[in-house]
């Protein structure tokens, strides 16, 4: 926020037992991937190591293209060439034939999203490994797989069209292409799926519950009773087959870490602290928080709408930690708070710090491609189908739409 002088005084929320993995230290085995980068990394105290990323980015020139997701950390977006939503980020490395490598800090799905889109010449890096999505995880092929038996079982399947969330698996994209299903983002998610119901009588929607369920009632005006929550984890996914039958949207049980930990009780306590702020939410929030919001839009919405704003105005972000202190800092004149007191980083898009990127540069110069990220053909060929839907949709920009 910015006090009368129109100086940032943006306040860091607490860390708290509860925090998740402040910084991308520790780890955790149920959500993430846990895969520990080879070689050795530089410590993180070296005072070199921001003229070492420097050194090395300028000696690889335009044969390397880093990209740097919002949820990043200021160290690593300082040296991006671009910085965007995981689908505008492979859209950019897309567009850039000429360099050999593209870095992408992120996280695993990203990067896969990217070598997809790319040309088979270019190489894709994640700088570690361990850097996964909680979301993404909780949707696994063989899961999907078993879920898709369940519907033919229940005799839905054949009515059925697929719908995947971008922040999913290059399998669990390839799936999608297969059934006649598409990607979605959470900017185009309600073209989408009303795309998806003119194929077809029920979707599944994969791996967001909490997205499906905001789209399909806020924006296409079903009910909270036309949707059902297959959970992988139970036999049949916890439901009948009447149930499945009755259900118009079939959400996987999927959510992410960050978005799923505001609560309504956020919202009702930050318009206590800050009369007439404006509470500005993302679609992964739970329905209850996104209902009680005034604002609800991707990650590039909220920043054109905090940007476009009018000077003195107050605005409480639902997103990622990282980059609501960016709007902060980019708007002084504006009131920029944190929609929760405690800590909301995401722990694994946290794990890309500056040591693992400049290992990663180093060892391009030094002409060793670590942690390369390739999909095979097969994947990546249904993969790309699943997105071309996406793109042929009215209104969803083509640029750098895959040849």
């Amino acid at each position: 926020m910015a006090d009368s002088a129109g100086t940032v005084a943006f306040v860091d929320p607490e860390p708290t037992p509860l925090a998740l993995l402040l910084l991308g230290h520790g780890s955790d085995p149920d959500s993430e991937r846990g895969v520990d980068c080879p070689g050795t990394l530089p410590a993180p105290s070296d005072p070199g190591l921001v003229e070492r990323a420097r050194a090395a980015k300028d000696a690889l020139g335009d044969r390397v293209f880093i990209l740097g997701h919002h949820y990043q950390r200021d160290e690593v977006i300082a040296f991006a060439d671009v910085t965007g939503d995981s689908f505008k980020l492979a859209q950019q490395a897309a567009a850039h034939p000429e360099a050999d490598y593209i870095v992408f800090c992120g996280v695993h799905f990203m990067a896969e999203s990217a070598d997809i889109l790319t040309s088979s010449s270019q190489q894709v890096v994640l700088p570690d490994l361990a850097a996964g999505c909680s979301m993404a995880d909780m949707a696994e092929i063989s899961q999907v797989e078993e879920c898709w038996r369940v519907l033919q079982e229940a005799g839905v399947a054949d009515v059925t069209v697929p719908i995947t969330y971008m922040n999913s698996t290059a399998a669990i994209k390839a799936f999608t292409g297969r059934h006649g299903g598409a990607v979605c983002t959470s900017s185009n998610a309600e073209r989408s799926l009303a795309w998806a119901f003119e194929q077809g009588e029920k979707v599944l929607f994969l791996p967001d519950q909490h997205l499906g369920r905001n789209t399909a009632v806020r924006d296409l005006g079903l009910s909270l009773d036309d949707c059902v929550v297959y959970n992988p984890n139970k036999p049949n996914g916890g439901l009948t087959a009447e149930q499945l039958r009755d259900a118009r949207m079939i959400l996987w049980r999927g959510h992410c870490s960050v978005h799923g930990r505001f609560t309504p009780d956020c919202v009702d306590e930050v318009r206590e602290r800050i009369p007439g702020v404006t509470v500005i939410v993302h679609p992964e929030c739970r329905y209850d928080v996104v209902k009680k919001a005034d604002v609800v839009g991707s990650t590039e919405k909220i920043i054109a709408t905090i940007s476009a704003a009018a000077p003195g105005t107050a605005w409480a972000v639902g997103t990622e930690l990282n980059l609501v202190k960016r709007l902060a800092l980019a708007n002084p004149d504006k009131e920029i708070a944190y929609l929760d007191r405690t800590v909301c980083y995401c722990s694994t898009m946290n794990r890309i710090d500056l040591p693992h990127l400049v290992w990663a540069l180093e060892s391009l110069v030094a002409g060793t491609v670590v942690n390369r990220i390739e999909v095979d053909p097969d994947t990546a060929h249904w993969a790309r189908v699943a997105l071309d839907r996406m793109l042929a949709l009215p209104g969803v920009s083509t640029a750098a739409k895959p040849d």
